[in-house]
C-alpha cells in the first residue's frame, strides 16, 4: 500500500508517525532504493517503499474505534501458562502489526496480569503493546495521548468487571 507525504501511519517496531517525505538514499554500499522518510515521535526512521513489506499500515479509522472498544471490553483469550510458549504466542500475533492483534495482546496480558504478576519479559512487551496502541487510539480518535490512555484504561477496567460477574 504506497504512501504519500503527510500520511499518517504505524510502523510495527516504531509505532506511529508521518511520511514526511519519499527520498532515494543508499545506505551501508547497498543499492540505492526509494524510502520514506518517517518521523516518529523520538526521531526519523528511513522505511524502503518497494522490496521487503515495509511493515507500514496506515492508521486505523475513527470509525473502527466502536469494535476495537467492545474487543478492549470482551473476555479475554486465556494465555498459556508455560511462559515460553505465551511469549512466542504473543510474539507472534504482535508480528501481524495490526490494529486488533496489538488491543488482543493489551487486553489478553492486562488480564493475565490480573491473576498473577508477569514476568520482566512480559511487562515490557504489555507496556510496548499498550504505548503504541495508546498513540494510535490518540491520533485516530483525535485525542490527547493522556486522554486515548485513560479511555483505554477505562474499557479495560470495564472489561474486568465483566469477566468477574
Amino acid at each position: 500500500m504506497a504512501m504519500k507525504v503527510d500520511d499518517w501511519a504505524v510502523h510495527p517496531q516504531h509505532g506511529v508517525g508521518r511520511v514526511v517525505k519519499l527520498e532515494t538514499r543508499q545506505f551501508d554500499h547497498g543499492p540505492e532504493r526509494l524510502y520514506y522518510q518517517f518521523a516518529i515521535a523520538t526521531g526519523i526512521v528511513w522505511v524502503p517503499v518497494e522490496g521487503l513489506p515495509s511493515g507500514l499500515r496506515r492508521l486505523t479509522a475513527k470509525s473502527d474505534l466502536a469494535r476495537y472498544r467492545g474487543l478492549l471490553r470482551s473476555r479475554p483469550t486465556p494465555l498459556a501458562v508455560d511462559h515460553r510458549q505465551r511469549q512466542l504466542a504473543l510474539v507472534e500475533r504482535l508480528k501481524e502489526s495490526s490494529f486488533q492483534a496489538r488491543c488482543e495482546v493489551v487486553r489478553d496480558l492486562t488480564a493475565h496480569s490480573w491473576h498473577r504478576p508477569l514476568s520482566e519479559s512480559s511487562s515490557l512487551m504489555l507496556q510496548r503493546a499498550r504505548q503504541v496502541l495508546c498513540a494510535e487510539w490518540a491520533a485516530a480518535e483525535g485525542l490527547s495521548l493522556v486522554d486515548a490512555t485513560l479511555e483505554v484504561e477505562a474499557l479495560l477496567l470495564e472489561g474486568r468487571k465483566t469477566c468477574e460477574e
